[in-house]
């Protein structure tokens, strides 16, 4: 009676182990393979100004996870701006395509939720119509989120950055550069990753 009882509890035990593990909903580990996809948006306007600014950027890339925690990233950026001058009644286009290298830390990447911290170099060419290039190169930090949603799916989000930037119009003798720290709802990067 002992055996039997202690096989029944054995298996009720397996069982329960097993509808755990089927609970659990997507996760990362070493050497996972992912593509992602990020779209932000940003509008800047000033109440007493009559210059607003709207920008939209497209993100692709493919990442692959170093360590447990560790994921390297390598992505493109197309991104489009849009000004308009209200005083002259004029809007001016601007767009950008660049390349960007990113390592990204996930702090609990095997759980469904985890927060992530992501640190980018990146070089980009923006152009203007009728005027000469700019070549762009920055850094950047910025904290985010990743959600599974199903074993292959996440959502990923991240809000703000910290940030340095050096940008030279082609043909100037000097360059600009800005260091920023945007920690606000007005730069929303959101995402989506699906895991091989």
């Amino acid at each position: 009676m002992r055996k039997l009882l202690f096989a029944c509890v054995a298996v009720l035990g397996l069982t329960n182990v097993t509808a755990q593990e089927k609970e659990t909903v997507g996760g990362f580990e070493k050497k996972d393979i992912y593509i992602s996809g990020t779209v932000g948006f940003s509008n800047n306007s000033n109440s007493g100004s009559d210059v607003s600014f709207t920008n939209y950027v497209i993100s692709p890339s493919v990442g692959y996870f170093v360590t447990e925690n560790i994921a390297i990233e390598l992505g493109l950026t197309i991104g489009s701006e849009e000004r308009f001058d209200g005083f002259i009644g004029d809007v001016v286009d601007t767009n950008t395509f660049g390349v960007n290298l990113n390592g990204i830390y996930f702090f609990t990447p095997s759980n469904q939720f985890s927060f992530v911290v992501g640190a980018g170099i990146s070089y980009a060419t923006i152009g203007e119509e009728n005027t000469p290039d700019t070549n762009a190169f920055a850094i950047a930090v910025a904290p985010g989120v990743n959600y599974f949603v199903s074993e292959s799916f996440a959502l990923r989000a991240s809000v703000g950055s910290l940030s340095y930037s050096n940008s030279k119009v082609e043909g100037a003798s000097n360059s600009t550069s800005n260091f920023g720290l945007n920690l606000n709802l007005s730069s929303i990067n959101l995402g989506l990753t699906y895991k091989f």
